[in-house]
């Protein structure tokens, strides 16, 4: 094909954008990954509207990136790096590029669900991260320009060949007689794909024979596509965009996937500072093997209540315990500094932020009965440093109360852990005038299941007798697990 038949539809689609562009005053917002399609589409949309009048460029354009607290170093300095360059030639060039970083509020954080609440690793099963870390923090940067002008366009780097699924969800969605689609979820947004057309070689093909209008080589794309051997991990909006999965421009932690390949080949490559990363990884990874679930995740959910596999004595279980959450805390904190000290210059991060330790703690000390006080503990021992920790004012139970109830409730035969509840919900309340939803309280701790594990399974196993089923005879099944599995 010559130069010119492969410049001819390169500049209808130019032409495409700077109409769209113009068509109305709906601001646009931009999904940026970082990756090699919204790099092209980004780049596609800035040479467009370069060729209007500098007076026609006046409707903003949101280049927004998701940082999900949990991406890999390497990827988060390329798009802080880049970012940066983005609004300096913006600025420079007078172009109506604007840029975001949406994260995840810290209550919704990878760790603080994790280490905090017990969230398992994530699987394909149950993948629990997605909507919390992408898709809630660009919906809602989104629905906050919704609100300041009435609609907005979001325009994402997806392609029809990338994705069937998502190609068909646009179909579905695309209004007639036009090049956008309405939102799958989001109400007064639309969709545009300008590269949706597009192969993966045209996106190649694209961005090594046209330079980055601010300032990066994408030959360093192509570069850290091949030391990784993977492909993007696009911004997120609604379930039907293509998750992380088999693509591996994502969170290190991903247990979605078997094996970490993109962090393996640049562990090859010479990134030999990012092994404690991999061993973390792995680790949370091997948690989802069923011999393993026993030993670190609790027989009960997060609400108290136990559920087993239909006509099974085999319990479905519920969250990380917490003493295996003080073990994944004190692991990430040493690797971090572990990479913290190993890395090149600039390319380690924060594994995890101190807002987030203080949410850990604080769910610690109010949802788990954590007497000791672990997290500062923790991050004194490893860091050997204290944060400025919010001291309780309120009357509060030492280690060592811990360790003499204990032994009181086991000379009485009672549940440690329900007397620890009990007390939590009187602390909680002390100095309230009104105190009428104490009572609920309480009636709701004694009906969570408080009989040991192994008296559940005997009365689990008794009533399937009773009921004629041969428990050996069941088949031993791994459950499909989800949020309402964890919590209920």
């Amino acid at each position: 094909m010559s130069t010119k038949q492969k410049t001819a539809p390169l500049q209808a689609l130019y032409e495409e954008v700077r109409t769209l562009y113009l068509a109305d005053k709906r601001p646009w917002v931009l999904g940026f990954s970082g990756g090699k399609d919204s790099t092209c589409a980004l780049q596609i949309v800035w040479t467009a509207l370069a060729g209007l009048p500098s007076e026609q460029r006046a409707k903003p354009v949101y280049v927004i990136s998701s940082d999900t607290l949990v991406e890999t170093p390497v990827i988060v300095n390329y798009i802080d790096g880049t970012l940066a360059r983005i609004e300096q030639s913006a600025i420079a060039k007078d172009m109506p590029f604007r840029t975001h970083k949406v994260m995840p509020r810290v209550d919704r954080s990878f760790w603080v669900n994790m280490i905090g609440r017990g969230y398992p690793a994530p699987s394909t099963k149950f993948r629990w991260c997605t909507e919390r870390l992408k898709i809630e923090p660009a919906n809602e940067f989104i629905l906050d320009r919704v609100a300041e002008f009435g609609e907005v366009i979001v325009v994402l780097g997806v392609r029809s060949a990338e994705s069937a699924t998502r190609a068909q969800v646009m179909s579905l969605h695309r209004i007639k007689e036009s090049r956008l689609s309405r939102h799958s979820s989001l109400s007064n947004a639309f969709v545009y794909a300008p590269i949706e057309a597009l192969s993966t070689d045209d996106v190649w093909t694209y961005l090594l024979q046209n330079e980055s209008p601010w300032g990066n080589d994408n030959r360093d794309l192509v570069a850290m596509y091949r030391n990784a051997q993977a492909g993007e991990c696009p911004l997120v909006v609604d379930k039907t965009t293509p998750s992380c999965g088999n693509s591996r421009f994502g969170c290190w932690v991903c247990t979605v996937v078997t094996k970490d390949k993109a962090m393996e080949a640049m562990i090859d490559s010479g990134q030999d500072w990012m092994e404690p990363l991999l061993e973390y990884r792995d680790m949370l990874a091997a948690t989802q093997i069923p011999a393993r679930k026993k030993e670190v995740r609790d027989y009960r959910r997060r609400t108290g209540q136990i559920s087993f596999k239909k006509d099974s004595d085999q319990l479905i279980r519920g969250p990380y315990t917490l003493a295996f959450c003080r073990e994944l805390l004190e692991k990430l904190l040493r690797t971090q500094l572990e990479t913290q000290r190993d890395a090149p210059p600039g390319e380690a991060s924060q594994l995890i932020h101190e807002a987030e330790l203080h949410a850990i703690r604080q769910i610690w000390r109010q949802e788990r009965g954590d007497w000791e006080d672990s997290v500062p503990k923790i991050v004194r021992d490893v860091l050997g440093r204290d944060l400025d920790w919010v001291i309780d004012d309120a009357a509060s139970f030492t280690d060592e109360d811990g360790m003499l109830l204990d032994a009181i409730c086991k000379q009485n035969d009672v549940p440690t852990d329900l007397i620890v509840r009990l007390l939590d919900v009187e602390r909680s309340t002390q100095g309230m005038k009104r105190r009428h939803a104490i009572h609920t309280r309480i009636e709701d701790l004694m009906n969570e299941e408080w009989r040991s594990q192994d008296e559940v399974i005997a009365s689990r196993r008794a009533l399937l007798g009773s009921q004629g089923i041969n428990l050996d005879a069941t088949e031993s099944l791994e459950t499909v697990e989800s949020e309402e599995d964890i919590e209920n």
